[in-house]
C-alpha cells in the first residue's frame, strides 16, 4: 500500500448538465465538468466565464460615495491642494499606491504617497502620520487598501481640517470611520455588483471614475495586487487579471522589467503563477523587512538606472526574507512539537521575542501546511508589552469571525475568514489561545483537522489529449475560488519508474492504462520511486499540462500525490546490500523477520525496525502484520513456516530478500538412472572405499562430491548399504523401497521446491504465491478506501 498525503475528495458533476454545456458551447466533457463544479451551469454564464476578456468593467459609480469622492478629488486637483495617498505595505497596498499616484500625477495633482512602517507604526492609518500630514499642509488624504477600521484616525483628520476618502476592501466592522467618503464594494447599501475586489481593484475603480474610462494601461498593476492578495478570481477580479496579464506581458515599466530580470523570469510569458510566486513575494519583501517605499517607487519610476538599483535592493531583501522565514519556521515548529502537540491543539498560538512581524504570516502558512490547524504566530516586544502577529486558517474555521469573539483582547485586528493580523498585550496571549481552541473545538470535527485535497474530476488517460488540455487553458487565470484543476486517475500501471534530476529528488513515471500512456512528473517526489512495486495499481492526482520538446508536444501530468490501495511486493532477492534500502523504511511500521539466528549477525543490520526471530509455527502465527512493512530477511527452513507467518494477514508491503548461503536448485540432483547406475556399480564391487576412490568415481561419471555423498546417504537411509570407516558395503536386498522414503531425499526435494518457489521464481509467480495466502483487501470494505 501507499498512503496518500491528504484525503482526496473528487467532485462529481451532473451528467445531464455536462452534456448540455458540451453541446451548447462545443467544449469537451472535461471542460464542462470543471465549469459545473465551479457552480457555472448556465451556458451564457459559462461562455462569459471562458471569454471574460470580452466583458466590460462595471460602472464605478455604482459604488456608494464614488460620485462625491470624485468631485472632491477633482476639486483638490483644480485648486492644487496637497493630496496624500496613504497605502499599505503589502503587494496589494503597494500596487494600489502606485496606481493611484500614477493617475493623480497624470491629472496634474499635487500628490505624494505615504506607506507606514510595519515595525514602528503597524498596520493601517495612525494618528502620528495624520498629524505630520496636516503640518505639511495636506488637505486631502486618500487611503488605498486600508482605513475601513480607522475610526479614531478619521476623527483626528477631521479635527485637523483634513478630508479623508477611504478606499478599502477589508471586512467592514460595526463602527465605521466618519470619513468624507467611503468607497468599498460591500459598503452599506451599495449597488455594486461585485463585492470581492482587492484593494487595488477598488483603487482601479476610483481611477476609472476619475478618468471617465477604464485605464487599461494600469491593469498590470491591478493584476499584480489582485493575484497577490488572494481574493477570489471570479467576476471582475477575473477580468482584471485576464486583461492585466496581457498588459504585464507587454509592460514598459522599467521597474517591472528590472524586477523580472533580477528574478530570472520572462515577462513575455507571465502567468498568474509568475505573479504569485515571483513578482508578488518580491514586492512584499520590502515591507516585510523594512519600509515598503522602495517597492512603490520601483513601480512608479521611469528611470531605468533607478529601476535597476531598486530591483537589486529588493532582490537582496527577498533573499533575506527567505532566510528569516526558514529560521523562524524551524523555531515555531520546534515550539509546537515540544509545548503544544497537535493532538492537544485545535488552534496554534505561538509567540516569541525576536520573531520578525514582517514574515510571520508566511511562517503561519508553513505551519498550516504541516499541521493542518489554524495558526497564529506572534512576535513579542517585551519593552512595550505588545504582541503583533499574523494568522492563517483552514477550511471550516472562520478566522475573522472567531477573532471577533475575542475582540476585547485585541487592540487592533482585521482580515478575512482565512487570514488576519492583530495586536494584543503579551499578558493576553494565553487567554486568546484558550478561547480560540474552545471556538475551534466547537466548530471543527476530527475529520476537519485532516488535510483535504479537492479534485475536479476523475479522469482516464483516454480523456487526456493536446486539444483538451489547450481548451482547459480557457479556465485560466487560476486562483482563489477558481483553482488550477486537479485530476485524479486510478487503476494505472507504472512503467519505467526512475529518479531524475541532479540530486535524484524528482521522479518520472510512464503511466499506462488500457494500452494508452501518459508521462508523469513528480517534482521533489523522488522517494516515490521506492514506493511503487512493478505491478501496483497506482492512483495519482495532479495537474495536466503539455510538454514540448524538439517541437513535439505530448500531454503529461504533474503528480502532486499518489496512492496504492492494495498490498505490495518488493523483490529484493539478489540485492545483497540491505543497507541500500532497509534503513530507509519507517522503523515504527517495519517488522524484519529472521528465520536463522546467524543471518542477523552476518548481514550486520543497522535498521531500528523491530526484528523477530521465528523458530516455530506458533511464533509465526502470533506475529501481527496488518498495516506493517514485512521484511523477509532470509529463507525459511520450510515453506510451511512462511505460510503460517502470512496466512490471513494483511501487511501493507512485503519485502522479499530471502538471504541464503547457497542454493540447492542449480546443483545437480541425481535422477533415478543415476541411482540405478550407482547401485549396479556397488553390486558389482560389493564394497567400495569412497575415501580412497571417490574422486576417481566423480571424475569418471562427471559427478560432484556432494552428489556421491547424497546418493550414498539415501542408500544408507533405505538400508541398501552400510558404511564403516569410509567403506560402503552393499546389504542383501530385503524388500523393494522407493527413493522418496529417504529423509535426505525428501529434504532435498523440499529445499529445491522451496528455492524454486521463493528464490528462482519470477516476480509474478512469487506475487501470486503470496496473493493466495494473505488476506483479501476487499474483506475490509470501506476502511480500505483511499478517497471519498
Amino acid at each position: 500500500m501507499l498512503e496518500s498525503k491528504t484525503r482526496w475528495i473528487v467532485q462529481k458533476a451532473d451528467e445531464k448538465a455536462v452534456a448540455a454545456l458540451t453541446g451548447e458551447l462545443r467544449i469537451s466533457p472535461l471542460t464542462a465538468s470543471l465549469l459545473i463544479n465551479r457552480g457555472i451551469k448556465d451556458p451564457v454564464d459559462a461562455y462569459r466565464f471562458l471569454h471574460i476578456e470580452k466583458e466590460d468593467f462595471h460602472d464605478p459609480f455604482l459604488m456608494q460615495d464614488m460620485k462625491i469622492a470624485v468631485e472632491r478629488i477633482h476639486k483638490a486637483i483644480q485648486d492644487q491642494e496637497k493630496i496624500l495617498v496613504y497605502g499599505d505595505y503589502d503587494a496589494d497596498g503597494v500596487t494600489s499606491t502606485a496606481l493611484l499616484m500614477t493617475v493623480l500625477r497624470d491629472m496634474g495633482a499635487c500628490a505624494q504617497f505615504y506607506i507606514p512602517n510595519r515595525f514602528s507604526e503597524g498596520y493601517g492609518p495612525n494618528e502620528s502620520a495624520y498629524r505630520r500630514a496636516a503640518q505639511e499642509g495636506v488637505n486631502l488624504i486618500i487611503t488605498v487598501d486600508t482605513g475601513i477600521a480607522s475610526t479614531h484616525e478619521a476623527e483626528v483628520a477631521r479635527q485637523l481640517g483634513m478630508d479623508v476618502i477611504i478606499t478599502d476592501h477589508h471586512e467592514i466592522q460595526p463602527e465605521l470611520p466618519a470619513a468624507y467618503a467611503i468607497i468599498h464594494p460591500r459598503y452599506n447599501d451599495t449597488q455594486y455588483p461585485f463585492p470581492d475586489l482587492a484593494g487595488v481593484g477598488v483603487t482601479f475603480k476610483l481611477a476609472h471614475a476619475l478618468l471617465g474610462h477604464a485605464p487599461t494601461e494600469l491593469l498590470d498593476l491591478a493584476a499584480i495586487g489582485t493575484i497577490s492578495d488572494l481574493v477570489p478570481l471570479l467576476g471582475e477580479n477575473r477580468l482584471i487579471v485576464k486583461k492585466g496579464l496581457q498588459c504585464l506581458r507587454q509592460t514598459e515599466r522599467p521597474g517591472l522589467i528590472a524586477l523580472s530580470r533580477s528574478a530570472g523570469v520572462n515577462l513575455a510569458e507571465a502567468t498568474e503563477e509568475t505573479v504569485g510566486f515571483t513578482i508578488g513575494p518580491r514586492l512584499n519583501a520590502a515591507g516585510r523587512l523594512a519600509s515598503a517605499d522602495p517597492a512603490a517607487q520601483l513601480l512608479l519610476t521611469n528611470d531605468v538606472q533607478e529601476a535597476e538599483e531598486l530591483s537589486a535592493a529588493i532582490e537582496q531583501m527577498n533573499e533575506e526574507r527567505k532566510t528569516l522565514v526558514s529560521e523562524i519556521t524551524k523555531e515555531a515548529m520546534d515550539m509546537a512539537d515540544t509545548f503544544f502537540p497537535p493532538s492537544e491543539q485545535h488552534v496554534f498560538v505561538l509567540a516569541k521575542e525576536g520573531w520578525n512581524p514582517g514574515v510571520i504570516g508566511i511562517v503561519a502558512s508553513r505551519l498550516v501546511e504541516k499541521y493542518y490547524r489554524p495558526v497564529i504566530v506572534l512576535g513579542l516586544d517585551e519593552k512595550t508589552g505588545k504582541a503583533k502577529g499574523s494568522a492563517r486558517s483552514i477550511r471550516g474555521f472562520d478566522l475573522f469571525a472567531s477573532l471577533l469573539t475575542c475582540s476585547d483582547l485585541l487592540e487592533h485586528f482585521g482580515g478575512h475568514p482565512m487570514a488576519a493580523g492583530m495586536t494584543l498585550s503579551i499578558s493576553d496571549i494565553k487567554e486568546l489561545r484558550e478561547r480560540l481552541n474552545t471556538e475551534a473545538k466547537n466548530q471543527l470535527s476530527p475529520e476537519d483537522l485532516q488535510p483535504v485535497t479537492e479534485l475536479d474530476h476523475k479522469a482516464s488517460i483516454t480523456e487526456v489529449d493536446i486539444q483538451t488540455i489547450q481548451e482547459l487553458e480557457l479556465l485560466a487565470p487560476y486562483g482563489v475560488n477558481n483553482p488550477k484543476p486537479l485530476f485524479m486517475m486510478d487503476q494505472l500501471k507504472a512503467q519505467h519508474v526512475r529518479k531524475i534530476g541532479a540530486n535524484k529528488n524528482h521522479v518520472k513515471i510512464m503511466l499506462e492504462q488500457d494500452g494508452r500512456n501518459l508521462d508523469g512528473i513528480g517534482f521533489h517526489m523522488g522517494e516515490l520511486a521506492d514506493d511503487i512495486s512493478p505491478d501496483a495499481d497506482l492512483s495519482v492526482i495532479g495537474e495536466l499540462s503539455i510538454n514540448e520538446w524538439n517541437n513535439v508536444k505530448k500531454p503529461q501530468i504533474f503528480i502532486r500525490d499518489a496512492s496504492i490501495r492494495n498490498w505490495q511486493l518488493f523483490d529484493k532477492r539478489g540485492n545483497k546490500n540491505t543497507e541500500s534500502w532497509l534503513p530507509k523504511l519507517p522503523a515504527a511500521q517495519t517488522t524484519v523477520v529472521v528465520f536463522r539466528e546467524q543471518t542477523f549477525n552476518k548481514l550486520q543490520i543497522t535498521s531500528q525496525a523491530q526484528i523477530q526471530w521465528i523458530k516455530s509455527r506458533e511464533e509465526a502465527q502470533n506475529i501481527r502484520l496488518d498495516g506493517k512493512y514485512l521484511v523477509l530477511l532470509d529463507l525459511p527452513p520450510t515453506i510451511e513456516l512462511l505460510e503460517e507467518l502470512v496466512k490471513g494477514k494483511l501487511p501493507d508491503r512485503i519485502y522479499a530478500h530471502f538471504y541464503h548461503e547457497s542454493g540447492e536448485f542449480f546443483q545437480t540432483i541425481p535422477t533415478r538412472d543415476h541411482f540405478k547406475w550407482y547401485y549396479a556399480f556397488l553390486a558389482k564391487r560389493r564394497t567400495f572405499d569412497v575415501k580412497r576412490y571417490g574422486k576417481e568415481l566423480e571424475a569418471y561419471r562427471g559427478w560432484s562430491k556432494e552428489t556421491v555423498q547424497f546418493m550414498t546417504q539415501v542408500f544408507f537411509e533405505l538400508e541398501f548399504v552400510t558404511i564403516k570407516d569410509g567403506t560402503i558395503v552393499l546389504n542383501p536386498v530385503k524388500m523393494k523401497r522407493d527413493l522418496t522414503e529417504s529423509p535426505a531425499y525428501q529434504q532435498k526435494q523440499a529445499i529445491m521446491e522451496l528455492e524454486k518457489q521463493l528464490i528462482y521464481s519470477s516476480y509474478q509467480e512469487l506475487k501470486l504465491w503470496f496473493e493466495k495466502r494473505v488476506a483479501d483487501p476487499a474483506y475490509f470494505g470501506e476502511e480500505m478506501d483511499a478517497w471519498t
